[in-house]
């Protein structure tokens, strides 16, 4: 099962890897059409209505990460989906994130895995509980494999799926992650998903400053879960609207977007490298509102994708603000931008997810920054209590019950 789904997820990478040349190429070619190119761009950017059109026709449970839903399969509140979700998935996430829509390939990923490891359950008629620890593993793998983060795969299932420690799934998570990072690095390779020039141990009178940080991290964060809730009411309050067509609509804008600046839009992989290289963008505070509204827009536009992608990439960004806010009020420290950006990466995610141990694990895992284990420990320590006092509901407990109300919605249709 493993191998099966680092196989399908890699496939999935490969696609998507593709899709995004193909659109910058696409783009470059229609700025020499004038405005005939400009409108060729937002009709191409309007197809991911086609992704919402497959999600509504054939698999529901295939809107947005899919991570909520696999969640409540696991606590039994609701039924596996049906296989059809597989293809969906894969075909509507490369639509929808190949399309430019700022979206993160680690929910398609997730929910793929899990739906791979309910076929070889029922395949081999296993039981409910053994059922339930091969979706859980499934899951994990194809995190693993969405960031090449074989043991983040591993704690993300038990910090968050499960939220306990079971022997069972603990064993099933790691030999499925493991298998299917084997396969996937044969297809992808073994390099880190971002490169971080070498980082020495920071000094103890700059370790408060990542204290700041994660207490920033925190507060961004429960703006980052309450704005997201606003913008999904706020998408339901429209249901007038086919579905197709608000999909349309935000494609369009996207669109608009990348006719000015292609690097801004999609998963964002190439943002988040920039802020690792320490590369102070003039226009960093508005590239971070405009990739926080556009990732907003683009989870309620109905169609397959993620958040922690574009997570990573606020994160980031965040973190390089506020490390050029310390280099210009303590000079002399000496901390490196990218150690920011590093730690902003792992703070913004605890904060809003609430899963601390995975956010440290995967940032590890995708930068190879083992030297900044204890600042990223004192800003995740930060982000978390932050939002906690604030009584923010972690982003995840709270799409469940939008998954659970939706559900019931189909069970009565």
């Amino acid at each position: 099962m493993g191998a099966v789904t680092g196989l399908v997820c890699a496939l999935f990478r490969l696609c998507l890897q593709e899709a995004d040349r193909l659109r910058d190429l696409a783009i470059a070619w229609a700025h020499g059409q004038a405005f005939i190119g400009f409108l060729l761009v937002v009709l191409a950017g309007a197809a991911c209505a086609l992704a919402a059109w497959l999600v509504r026709r054939f698999a529901p449970h295939a809107t947005g990460s899919g991570i909520p839903h696999v969640e409540l399969v696991l606590r039994q509140e609701v039924p596996p989906a049906p296989f059809l979700l597989l293809p969906v998935k894969f075909v509507g996430g490369l639509l929808a994130i190949g399309s430019g829509l700022a979206l993160g390939r680690e929910g398609p990923s997730v929910q793929m895995g899990a739906s791979i490891a309910h076929l070889f359950a029922e395949l081999s008629r296993r039981s409910w509980a053994d059922a339930r620890v091969l979706m859980a593993a499934g899951a994990g793998a194809g995190l693993a494999t969405a960031f090449n983060a074989p043991i983040a795969g591993a704690v993300f299932v038990l910090e968050e799926l499960v939220q306990r420690f079971e022997h069972r799934i603990a064993i099933a998570a790691l030999a499925a992650s493991a298998t299917a990072i084997a396969t996937a690095r044969a297809i992808l390779g073994n390099q880190p998903d971002f490169q971080v020039a070498p980082i020495d141990h920071v000094a103890a009178l700059g370790l408060p400053l990542f204290l700041v940080l994660g207490l920033l991290a925190g507060l961004l964060a429960v703006a980052y879960n309450r704005s997201l809730l606003a913008t999904l009411a706020g998408f339901e309050k429209a249901r007038a609207i086919p579905a197709e067509l608000r999909a349309a609509l935000v494609g369009a804008v996207v669109a608009m977007v990348a006719w000015f600046a292609p690097a801004l839009v999609g998963g964002g992989d190439g943002l988040t490298q920039s802020a690792l290289s320490g590369t102070a963008l003039g226009l960093l505070p508005l590239v971070f509102l405009l990739r926080l509204a556009m990732g907003h827009a683009s989870y309620a536009a109905g169609t397959p994708g993620g958040l922690f992608a574009p997570l990573l990439v606020l994160g980031a960004q965040a973190g390089l603000m506020c490390g050029l806010a310390c280099a210009w009020l303590f000079p002399g420290l000496g901390v490196p931008l990218a150690a920011f950006a590093v730690v902003g990466m792992a703070a913004l995610f605890t904060g809003i997810v609430r899963a601390p141990l995975t956010g440290i694990v995967l940032v590890i895992e995708m930068t190879a920054a083992f030297t900044l284990l204890l600042p990223m420990l004192g800003a995740c320590f930060a982000a978390m209590l932050m939002a906690t006092l604030l009584r923010d509901v972690p982003i995840y407990e709270a799409l469940r019950v939008g998954t659970l109300r939706r559900e019931k919605t189909l069970r009565r249709d």
